[in-house]
C-alpha cells in the first residue's frame, strides 16, 4: 500500500468543514493505505498560542479524531514535535528550497495580507516544514485541498533539488489527493468564505462538540436569501449561503446536489433546514458524544500520541539521519 502522510493544527475547536474536508476522508483513506496522521503543533506557532490552550486543543483534536473513526492500532497518530526528526529536515529544506519559490507562495501573501514585515519567519518558511513532515516518511501521497496543492508542488520541487544537488534518488516525488465533493463548506453566516475554526462568530460553523440542539440552533439561524429552493443546480447560481446548505447536505446523504434540489426544489428554507438539521445531527452527534467520553480520559489520550510518536520515529529517524549523512553532516 501506499504511505500516506497528512496534518491538520490542533487550534480552535474542530467544525464540520474540517470533518467534512479532511477527518472523514482520513477515515475513509485508512482502507487502502499505509496512513501516518500528525498533529502539527509546530506549524500552529507560526502565529502565537497561548500554551495551555494548545496543550488542550491538541487532546481535544485528538479525541475528535479518535472518535471520528481515525484507527490507531493500524495506523500512526500523534503531535509532530514529539517527533525531532520534523524539524531536522526542516532546516535542512530551509537550506534547500530558494527564496524565490517562497516568495511564490500565494497563501503566506494572503495570511499576512500588507503586514507581512509583522509576521513570523515561521509562517514564511512554513511550506519547507510541511514538504518535510511528508518527506520523512517519504510519504508519497498526500490528501490536500485546493489551497495547499502550491505547497505540495513546493515538496517536490525541495525533493527534486536536494535529489540533484547530492546526486542521489533518495526523495520521492509526491501526489495530491484532491478530496471529493464537499472539501469546502462555508460559513453559516456568510456563504462567500470558508467555515473556519478561527472565526469570531461560533455562530458560523458547526463544531464537532455541538450537541443535536446547538446543531438546530445553529443551522436554524443560518444566513439565507429570500427566494425558494430551485429545482436545478443552475438555480444557485449567485446564491452562496443557498448553495452552501444544499452542498452541506448533499455530502453528509451521499447524495447529488441534483438529488437533493429534486426533492426540496421550489419549497421555502424552514422545512429544508428541518431536514438539513436532521442529517448533520445524525452524522455529528454521535462522534461529539464520544469525543467528551474521550476527553474525561486525558492520560488515556496522551499514551495515544506517545506510542504515535514513537512509531512515526521508528520509520522518521532512519530517513532523516541517511538525509543527514547526505549532506555531509558528521555521525
Amino acid at each position: 500500500m501506499q504511505r500516506l502522510f497528512s496534518g491538520i493544527q490542533p487550534t480552535g475547536i474542530p467544525q464540520l468543514g474540517n470533518y467534512l474536508g479532511a477527518i472523514r476522508n482520513w477515515v475513509a483513506l485508512q482502507r487502502d493505505h499505509e496512513c501516518i496522521f500528525c498533529l502539527v503543533d509546530m506549524h500552529a506557532i507560526t502565529t502565537w498560542q497561548d500554551p495551555a490552550v494548545l496543550r488542550q486543543q491538541t487532546l481535544a483534536q485528538t479525541a475528535v479524531l479518535l472518535a471520528s473513526g481515525i484507527d490507531v492500532q493500524k495506523h500512526i497518530l500523534f503531535n509532530q514535535s514529539a517527533v525531532s526528526a520534523h524539524a531536522r529536515l526542516g532546516w535542512i529544506f530551509n537550506c534547500v528550497a530558494r527564496i524565490g519559490w517562497l516568495n511564490r507562495m500565494t497563501q503566506f501573501k494572503d495570511k499576512a495580507g500588507k503586514d507581512r514585515e509583522k509576521h513570523s519567519a515561521g509562517l514564511y518558511v512554513y511550506p519547507d516544514l510541511m514538504a518535510a513532515d511528508i518527506m520523512a516518511y517519504k510519504a508519497t501521497v498526500v490528501p490536500v485541498g485546493d489551497d495547499q496543492k502550491q505547497h505540495l508542488e513546493l515538496t517536490n520541487d525541495i525533493a527534486q533539488k536536494f535529489n540533484h544537488d547530492y546526486g542521489t534518488e533518495f526523495f520521492p516525488q509526491v501526489e495530491a489527493l484532491i478530496p471529493p465533493q464537499g472539501a469546502r463548506v462555508m460559513s453559516l453566516r456568510d456563504g462567500t468564505k470558508k467555515m473556519s475554526k478561527s472565526d469570531p462568530s461560533a455562530q458560523s460553523r458547526i463544531e464537532m462538540t455541538d450537541d443535536a440542539d446547538a446543531i438546530a440552533s445553529k443551522i436554524k439561524r443560518a444566513k439565507t436569501d429570500s427566494e425558494p429552493l430551485p429545482s436545478e443546480e443552475s438555480g444557485l447560481e449567485n446564491r452562496p449561503e443557498a448553495r452552501n446548505l444544499v452542498t452541506i447536505y448533499a455530502t453528509l446523504s451521499g447524495r447529488t446536489v441534483a438529488d437533493v434540489l429534486a426533492q426540496f426544489g421550489g419549497q421555502g428554507f424552514g422545512p429544508f433546514k428541518t431536514a438539513l438539521s436532521d442529517v448533520v445531527v445524525a452524522a455529528i452527534d454521535p462522534i461529539a458524544k464520544e469525543t467528551g467520553r474521550l476527553l474525561k480520559e486525558p492520560g488515556f489520550l496522551c499514551d495515544t500520541l506517545r506510542d504515535g510518536a514513537n512509531r512515526a520515529r521508528t520509520i522518521a529517524e532512519p530517513i532523516v539521519s541517511e538525509a543527514e549523512s547526505l549532506i555531509g553532516f558528521l555521525k
